[in-house]
């Protein structure tokens, strides 16, 4: 009799684990880049027997687009990693943690780039590290690992059970407004709890064990002017503005060259901000990214440039690279997305070209034929380079 079972897991499989037995792979949607395609596809078949790996396309504009186009994967490269190794919200806890292993000396401040001696003078200056003529040292009693994140570039936000006091989980601080705000329902290994209260300052989330019934969702929301109300029931959070400093790359129009192309003023807003979701779900195609790593802007009079922006930045403190990425294959990245756009079947747009799971703006306004234009303009048109840019949300 033949014994089969089944194994359902996340992208930690990818790194490397090796199990032997498995003789095919299922992956749910585009894993976001093709090295995370051929590490999950690799797990399968180790044993030297023959095996299979199937791609299950998500409702998302590059698997739209990696469907239709497969020259896309096979034949072609995995990326090259992008990473800004002078981010100080990078290098500072590098050298930290540099500093802890040996002292850092006067002849090695080149190894880590042309900021390192002015983050070092504010490491000093924090008490983190100490000034010694042999070079700069570790000044604390703990350790530095204590204080990095594996997470991300942000703090982490503990996710306490109210009755014991045990941290049962951890949330990226930059994600404990949407999933763990004070009445939210988070799942955590597939637990369901119930948080009471979201104390910021503490970073901890306290919670409660227990399905009530439902599910929340947090929606971000933009500054408008509310001209009347005709019911309401939603439940106002009280939460502090929230600030990114980061690098973006953003491209303009002018009022007269999109009217000229057939977009008139009233379709203007749909047409960015159909154009930025789009551009956002196919960044990865270019840069070592995924859609969650990335956000955008986009609005018909930008205060900045004085005309029709769209904007795609960095969803890390400082950037990370994936913005300047999409600068540099700027056209590239452009005509792939209009591609995605113009060829993708639905009538007004749908999630596999231009809505997006994470808009703040519940998808309002969009414009999929308009945006098809504005990209085919978009394609002679950028920024002089990547920028810091503060995005407050």
């Amino acid at each position: 009799m033949n014994e089969w079972a089944q194994l359902a897991a996340t992208n930690a499989l990818e790194l490397g684990i090796d199990v032997s037995g498995l003789d095919a792979v299922v992956m749910a949607g585009w894993p976001g880049r093709r090295a995370s395609l051929w590490q999950q596809a690799g797990r399968a078949g180790r044993s030297g027997a023959e095996s299979l790996a199937v791609l299950v396309a998500a409702d998302d504009p590059l698997d739209t687009f990696l469907v239709h186009h497969p020259e896309a994967v096979f034949g072609t490269p995995v990326e090259a990693t992008v990473v800004d190794p002078g981010n100080p919200h990078v290098l500072a806890p590098h050298l930290a943690a540099a500093a802890a292993e040996l002292p850092v000396r006067d002849d090695e401040l080149d190894l880590f780039g042309p900021g390192t001696r002015r983050l070092l003078d504010v490491l000093v200056a924090q008490g983190i590290l100490r000034r010694r003529p042999g070079g700069w040292f570790w000044a604390r009693e703990d350790r530095p690992a204590e204080h990095i994140s594996l997470r991300g570039a942000s703090e982490v936000v503990a996710v306490v059970e109210t009755r014991t006091g045990r941290v049962v989980g951890t949330v990226d601080e930059a994600s404990a407004h949407a999933q763990v705000h004070t009445g939210a329902v988070h799942v955590h290994q597939g637990e369901t709890w119930v948080v009471t209260d979201l104390d910021l300052a503490e970073r901890t989330a306290h919670a409660v064990r227990g399905d009530p019934g439902w599910s929340t969702h947090a929606q971000s929301v933009s500054r408008f002017d509310i001209l009347g109300v005709h019911r309401s029931g939603t439940h106002p959070l009280d939460l502090p503005e929230r600030a990114l400093t980061t690098t973006a790359v953003w491209w303009t129009l002018t009022d007269a060259t999109l009217e000229a192309a057939g977009v008139p003023p009233e379709a203007v807003p749909g047409a960015l901000h159909a154009a930025e979701h789009a551009a956002i779900g196919m960044l990865p195609i270019v840069a070592t990214s995924d859609r969650w790593d990335v956000g955008g802007v986009s609005t018909a009079l930008h205060p900045d440039t004085g005309l029709p922006t769209v904007m795609v930045y960095d969803g890390y403190p400082g950037g990370a690279g994936f913005a300047e990425r999409g600068y540099e294959a700027f056209e590239a990245w452009v005509e792939a997305t209009r591609e995605a756009v113009r060829t993708c079947p639905c009538g007004d747009g749908c999630p596999a070209c231009v809505q997006s799971p994470k808009c703040g703006n519940g998808n309002e306004p969009l414009d999929k034929a308009a945006a098809v234009t504005v990209l085919g303009l978009a394609r002679g048109s950028r920024s002089p380079a990547p920028v810091s840019h503060l995005v407050r949300g």
